[in-house]
């Protein structure tokens, strides 16, 4: 498979070309302050932003550089509630707070593109709308059935295409039709996470990357945070760990959380005219498998990112790299011969009942569990679970206490992500067939 590689070949996010999360320096941490935040991701950084904004300095601490896990090697696909919207709320929670949910989770998207602008994020962010084909003749119909209730969630259009009409916003024959919502968008998610991390600084925020959170300590109203670099006294704790949350210093939310690998490839600079061909309107795209891909063109259009679920087990980027490459030459063909210059991974959070949730357990805050399409709903949580550390709230957000579910035995490490991942995919190559 040497031809499969540029000769610069890396398994480093592509993302980091321009933006590499890096350490600071071995800066002391503050003996005592109002609010310590463990996950220096989009979650955190967001409610560091928040509280700063309004007079309360927060510590952000992180194991690794600010910013380093899935918020800079994410897709940087950035939609509201779209993946909510399809898990069936209305029988589980009444149609009342089915509707409260779902209209939170869309109007993230708007809560991030009014961040951007007024943070000055310089980011890439464009407007650019989300193509999702349908998989099969009765995912396209579920779509028809759904679109007009998506445009009204949502506030954009949202448009039915039939297969001989995917070539307008695709340039690929692998769907049964599919739908655009005009209310989504591109980022490039590693200079978005240090762009956040610059507002939260400015605000206020003390941000220290390389150092490892361990136990978290009641004492008196407060807690105490014994961390690799010495120990911190603070009123209040936020846990925003995520899908790195198993070696974290929180096993109550760990138990809670599914960290599932997620990887993606850049490919090397294509010509102008074959990315035109392939995504002539610059859309973001997914489809509507249960093991699916998304795929995109980067920001500056000149290649294709294309990411999935390669391996439901630990494996490594350049494993994974042919894998995603055969996914990607399966809708485009044409890519064939396309060569691949970057390969990585990084870990979302799924849930067991597919919903994000904020928090409070045994006086610790936490925000988690986008079930991997982060960007909007983990910045909105942040800035939620400020308001409420802060007593800030207007309003209790739809996501704040609900019942967080976990597996009997399951203590963060997910062994049986390969059995259930290998039966999604049957059930899809099922559905394909019966197409």
């Amino acid at each position: 498979m040497r031809g499969l590689y540029t000769d610069d070949f890396s398994t480093t996010p592509w993302w980091w070309e321009a933006a590499r999360p890096v350490p600071g320096p071995p800066e002391p941490l503050p003996a005592e302050l109002e609010v310590a935040i463990i996950g220096g991701g989009y979650t955190g950084l967001s409610a560091a932003l928040t509280m700063g904004r309004m007079g309360t300095r927060a510590l952000v601490l992180d194991a690794e550089a600010i910013g380093f896990g899935a918020s800079s090697r994410n897709g940087g696909m950035v939609s509201g509630g779209l993946k909510i919207a399809g898990t069936g709320l209305a029988k589980r929670f009444g149609e009342a707070a089915a509707d409260r949910l779902v209209r939170e989770a869309a109007g993230s998207f708007g809560f991030l593109e009014e961040l951007i602008a007024r943070e000055r994020i310089d980011c890439a962010y464009a407007r650019t709308g989300r193509f999702v084909g349908a998989w099969t003749r009765r995912h396209l119909a579920g779509m028809e059935r759904r679109a007009a209730w998506l445009a009204d969630i949502t506030g954009g259009a949202v448009r039915i295409l039939p297969p001989d009409r995917v070539r307008e916003e695709l340039g690929s024959d692998r769907y049964f039709g599919g739908m655009v919502v005009e209310a989504a968008g591109g980022l490039h998610p590693a200079r978005y996470v240090l762009g956040l991390a610059e507002a939260a600084r400015q605000a206020g925020a003390i941000l220290r990357g390389g150092v490892r959170a361990g136990r978290i300590a009641r004492e008196g109203d407060g807690f105490r945070v014994f961390t690799s670099r010495g120990n911190v006294r603070a009123q209040a704790v936020l846990c925003a760990t995520n899908g790195y949350s198993l070696h974290g210093p929180n096993e109550w939310l760990a138990r809670r959380l599914i960290p599932v690998g997620s990887y993606i490839i850049a490919t090397e600079v294509l010509p102008p005219a074959t990315m035109q061909r392939l995504f002539p309107n610059r859309r973001m795209v997914s489809d509507s498998r249960r093991v699916l891909n998304y795929f995109r063109p980067c920001p500056e259009g000149k290649r294709v990112l294309w990411g999935g679920r390669a391996s439901f087990a630990p494996t490594s980027p350049a494993a994974a790299a042919p894998v995603l490459h055969r996914m990607m030459t399966d809708v485009f063909p044409e890519l064939g011969a396309a060569r691949i210059s970057h390969s990585w991974t990084g870990n979302v959070a799924f849930t067991f009942d597919f919903l994000p949730h904020i928090g409070v357990e045994d006086g610790v805050h936490y925000a988690a569990g986008c079930q991997g399409s982060g960007v909007a709903m983990q910045t909105w949580l942040g800035h939620q679970v400020a308001l409420k550390i802060l007593g800030r709230a207007n309003a209790r957000s739809a996501f704040d206490g609900l019942a967080f579910p976990t597996m009997r035995f399951y203590s963060g490490d997910p062994w049986f992500l390969p059995a259930v991942g290998e039966w999604y995919r049957l059930q899809d190559r099922i559905d394909r067939l019966a197409a």
